[in-house]
């Protein structure tokens, strides 16, 4: 699942083909893919808009049209956005832009989801804060995790509570802050806290930097893939020992989520 690094490299890529283009027109190939309004009136409403800025909360991409609307879209499951690819078996949107850019919506799964907005509060002011911000400090953190029983695994990918950070990136940073994914969230100790704050900022950076994760589906707006999977530690790490203590790699599953865990360094509750 595209993830805040993979997310925020869509909209880093994409920023210089789309700001100041004007959509022409754009073509539906999944009518259920538009939340609101309906398809055809989605079209009609965006068409001749230009893009007049980009920016992304959490997993969400907010497309800000002349008009004063906001397109919004969310990658879901496998969705990514290609610039004129040469493969369009999974399009199931294309934004036709002037100057013979095309954008097309990429996602073999049909989970991924647009639709127009006024502005962009319906979306954020369902999200937590973002884990890159300054503002994200351990004590925001502890706030967060404070009095919860849930483990904290489910905690931190609580998009209500904190924003962006997805499954495996989770895993990551678990491993690195040395914490077991179902030790209650209320019950860890400061220095547990303090661990798990750096770890999610840096497991994130790590994999902003590498471009994202292409473990099944997501590529890059250039139609490559990113590299941060190459550097997971337990992610995805069936048939791996672990990198630091060579214990083998245990898969559990912390509320439906499937989770990967170094049993040696991250010790059951």
């Amino acid at each position: 699942m595209p993830e805040l690094p993979e997310v925020e490299t869509i909209k880093n890529e994409l920023l210089p083909y789309v700001i100041g283009r004007t959509i022409e027109s754009i073509d539906i190939y999944w009518d259920a893919m538009v939340k609101y309004p309906p398809a055809g009136e989605f079209r009609a409403q965006v068409a001749g808009q230009q893009i007049v800025g980009l920016a992304r909360r959490g997993k969400y991409l907010f497309f800000h049209l002349s008009g004063g609307d906001v397109l919004v879209m969310h990658m879901k499951m496998t969705g990514s956005l290609l610039v004129n690819p040469s493969d369009n078996r999974f399009t199931r949107a294309v934004l036709h832009l002037d100057k013979g850019i095309d954008v097309h919506f990429w996602d073999p799964r049909k989970f991924g989801k647009m639709w127009l907005e006024k502005d962009c509060d319906a979306v954020i002011k369902e999200l937590g804060p973002e884990p890159l911000d300054a503002d994200f400090t351990p004590q925001v953190l502890a706030g967060i995790l404070r009095g919860r029983k849930a483990p904290v695994k489910a905690v931190i990918l609580d998009q209500s509570r904190i924003a962006g950070i997805g499954n495996m990136y989770a895993d990551e940073a678990l491993f690195l802050a040395k914490i077991h994914p179902e030790k209650p969230a209320g019950e860890l100790t400061q220095a547990e806290i303090k661990r798990l704050h750096s770890a999610v900022k840096a497991v994130l950076l790590k994999a902003l930097n590498l471009k994202g994760a292409s473990i099944r589906n997501y590529i890059r707006p250039d139609g490559t893939p990113g590299t941060a999977h190459d550097e997971f530690n337990v992610a995805h790490g069936t048939g791996k020992n672990c990198p630091v203590c060579r214990t083998p790699i245990q898969r559990l599953v912390v509320r439906g989520r499937g989770t990967y865990i170094c049993p040696r360094c991250q010790p059951a509750p």
